[in-house]
C-alpha cells in the first residue's frame, strides 16, 4: 500500500442520549449536511418507539441495532478465471456499519407518513426480529452459509 491509512475521526456523543452511537446513526441519517433535523427525526422516531412498546427507547434501538448486525459477509473473488464468493468475516466497525445504513434504507421504504413514523417502525420490528433490515441480514447469512464450501480461498 503506498498510501497511509486514514485516520478515524473522533465522534462527539449525541447531546441528549450522551452515547457516540447515536450520532453514528445521525450522520447517517442526515441528508445535505441537516444534523437538526436528522437528529429531530430519530429523537421523535426514540420517543414513538418508547411508546410503542412501553420500554425505553435508546434500549430498543440497540437491540434492534444488535440483531440487524451481520456477522459474516461474502465478497468477490477470481480463482483461475472464475468469481467465486466467498464467506468471510466482517471486521466489528463495518458490521455496526452495515446495521445502520440497512435500518436507514429500509425504514426509508415503509408506507408511513414522516421519516420520524417510519423509523420508528423499523426499529420497533427488527427489535422483535422482523422487518425488512433483518431480513436483509439473514439473506446475507443464507447467502455466506449456501457458498461455505468455497471458504478455502480466503486470503
Amino acid at each position: 500500500m503506498r498510501k497511509s491509512k486514514a485516520k478515524k475521526r473522533v465522534l462527539l456523543p449525541d447531546p441528549i442520549f450522551n452515547d457516540v452511537l447515536v450520532t453514528r446513526f445521525l450522520n447517517n441519517l442526515m441528508y445535505d449536511g441537516k444534523k437538526n433535523t436528522a437528529s429531530t427525526i430519530f429523537h421523535d422516531a426514540i420517543e414513538t418507539v418508547a411508546k410503542r412498546t412501553t420500554e425505553d427507547g435508546l434500549e430498543v434501538f440497540k437491540k434492534a441495532l444488535a440483531n440487524v448486525t451481520p456477522q459474516v459477509e461474502v465478497r468477490s473473488r477470481r480463482v483461475g478465471g472464475a468469481t467465486f464468493q466467498i464467506p468471510s468475516e466482517i471486521r466489528p466497525d463495518r458490521k455496526v456499519s452495515m446495521a445502520i445504513k440497512w435500518l436507514i434504507l429500509y425504514a426509508r421504504k415503509r408506507n408511513e407518513k414522516s421519516m420520524a413514523q417510519k423509523l420508528a417502525g423499523e426499529i420497533v420490528a427488527a427489535a422483535k426480529e422482523e422487518g425488512a433490515a433483518f431480513k436483509k441480514k439473514e439473506d446475507v447469512h443464507k447467502m455466506a452459509e449456501a457458498n461455505k464450501a468455497f471458504s478455502h480461498f480466503r486470503f
